[in-house]
């Protein structure tokens, strides 16, 4: 199948590229962020590569989840209600000949399948994406609905598509596995066009995060701007929408909250109450 055509906006690219790198200045430059998705991508592998999922556990799980903003404001009530071990062996299914990935969009659409299809539920596509990219950032371009979600035609990709008003352009891409790596592709050549030649993977997910904040500060509605208030730190939402923010360094709490309203705690063993079913 012959990949989609892009028609991406090379100066709203190199723009924003230049806005990253200027916003990422004071806390340490775009080098640090770069080494935290490396850090991520090191734990994800850990916990979940080379059949490791077969093994993992509700806590070690729960540390993932952490790092996955959609997910770590769901799966805590998910869990409560129904359990680990399902979702665990989901993992595994998805997992299951990752080193092929011809076979990503079936796998991610079985994955997604075995969830309720419904609103409260949208995060598990969220999941799967990240878990597939952050186990092998090289093989598996973050394929997130933030990025391009064609049902609803919304995204990245839509803030960085060449038109007079992208607002009302028609934008008639899939997203599917062939879309997303098409699209790392060209950012990838971007990126070296502008001197970098390490990292690519991990300097595309900033920068499409780095996209994607600047739409929910000037454009977002009034839910998102509720959920990503905002801040004086221009790389706020940019952590944010990569999970970056997890973690209170001084207390090992994170932004992941249990059912009961708690704050799991990066490590710790906690059991996580079960709701009792009549």
């Amino acid at each position: 199948m012959a990949p989609p055509v892009l028609d991406l906006s090379g100066p709203t690219l190199r723009r924003a590229f230049e806005h990253l790198v200027k916003s990422a200045e004071p806390t340490g430059g775009i080098e640090r962020y770069v080494m935290a998705l490396t850090l991520k991508a090191s734990l994800f592998e850990e916990l979940l590569g080379k059949g490791r999922v077969g093994q993992l556990t509700e806590t070690e799980f729960l540390d993932l989840a952490a790092f996955i903003t959609p997910v770590r404001r769901k799966v805590g009530t998910y869990l409560g209600e129904a359990g680990f071990e399902a979702l665990r062996m989901r993992l595994e299914a998805l997992l299951a000949g990752w080193s092929d990935t011809g076979t990503a969009d079936a796998r991610l659409a079985q994955f997604t399948a075995r969830f309720p299809q419904d609103k409260a539920h949208r995060w598990v596509r969220d999941l799967g994406a990240e878990v597939l990219h952050f186990i092998a950032p090289d093989r598996y371009p973050l394929m997130c609905r933030w990025i391009w979600d064609a049902k609803v035609k919304t995204g990245v990709l839509r803030e960085i598509w060449f038109a007079e008003d992208v607002a009302t352009a028609t934008i008639e891409v899939a997203d599917d596995a062939l879309a997303f790596r098409t699209l790392a592709s060209e950012l990838e050549e971007f990126l070296t066009s502008e001197g970098v030649f390490r990292d690519l993977p991990f300097y595309s997910d900033l920068l499409m995060a780095h996209v994607y904040a600047d739409y929910i500060n000037d454009r977002g509605g009034s839910l998102m701007r509720a959920e990503f208030a905002t801040a004086a730190d221009p790389m706020l939402h940019t952590r944010r929408m990569l999970g970056l923010d997890a973690v209170d360094t001084e207390t090992g709490r994170t932004r992941l909250k249990l059912i009961d309203g708690t704050a799991h705690v990066l490590g710790t063993p906690k059991a996580i109450p079960r709701q009792e079913t009549h």
